[in-house]
């Protein structure tokens, strides 16, 4: 399996790839794409998918992927047999949507046959022609749809944007793209190693989300705070605990020991004496 690196991070282009890392590897990612017949919308997003740095570093290191620097093969000028090549492809594509707009139109057509045969017998009537109406068929009208049909390359949908169509080279990346000697990703891959789904917090004001499943599935059950001492400030405390109540959600503070190996964690929880 190979991410792309894009904007300092891993993209996933293939929507396998994708599912195998969600299902497998529970690394959850963004689906950043637009859909082709829908403006953009957060919660109707499609391919590529932004892996966060944490998430491509963890799946770098578990030999999960490989991930792939294109910049410079997708910046050279394509030589006449790539621009052949390439306009072969398209017009493949083009030519594929051609028929199958063809096919639904005669579907389509199918659908209302009685409908479409009633009116062109009414027509043909009224200009006299009797024998033409009652010979008329729905396999005449199907015939005649198809060999009149015209398919104009400016109606092409636009593609959604995939896996390049064409082979690039591709440079292997091999160093890190973030420091993995730091707190936080360190919390990060331990929960994912515990058999966590994580995501980023920030929406709750926490450093990572944690999920007894798949996130599609379930709701989080934590919000984890990072700390780099277990000396936890009493504003903090009351603000972060107060906010998983509301989110109704668990708070955890994670934070290393002072020989910078073992993690720990510690869950607080709000209790309300008048209760």
């Amino acid at each position: 399996m190979y991410l792309t690196l894009l904007n300092g991070t891993g993209y996933v282009f293939n929507v396998d790839d994708y599912m195998e890392l969600r299902t497998k590897h529970r690394i959850m990612g963004a689906p950043v794409g637009t859909a082709n017949t829908k403006g953009w919308s957060p919660n109707q997003s499609n391919l590529p998918v932004e892996l966060t740095k944490f998430e491509t570093q963890l799946v770098l290191e578990e030999h999960i992927a490989k991930l792939v620097d294109k910049s410079e093969a997708l910046k050279s000028v394509p030589s006449a047999d790539e621009l052949l090549e390439w306009k072969a492809q398209f017009e493949s594509r083009i030519s594929g949507q051609s028929e199958t707009l063809k096919a639904e139109k005669l579907r389509e057509t199918e659908r209302y046959m009685d409908k479409i045969l009633a009116g062109k017998r009414k027509k043909l009537v009224k200009q006299g022609q009797l024998d033409k109406a009652a010979a008329l068929r729905g396999e005449d009208i199907l015939e005649e749809i198809s060999q009149n049909f015209k398919f104009d390359p400016q109606n092409a949908l636009v593609e959604v944007p995939c896996e390049h169509l064409g082979k690039h080279f591709a440079k292997i990346v091999s160093h890190p793209l973030l420091d993995t000697s730091s707190l936080k990703y360190r919390i990060f891959k331990d929960l994912w190693k515990r058999g966590k789904f994580v995501t980023s917090g920030d929406a709750f004001g926490a450093d990572f989300l944690v999920y007894p499943g798949d996130p599609l599935i379930y709701h989080a059950s934590h919000i984890v705070i990072v700390q780099e001492t277990p000396l936890i400030k009493p504003l903090d405390l009351v603000a972060k605990v107060r906010l998983s109540v509301i989110v109704n959600k668990s708070c955890v503070f994670a934070f290393g020991a002072e020989d910078g190996e073992e993690i720990y964690y510690q869950s607080v929880t709000w209790c309300n004496p008048s209760k």
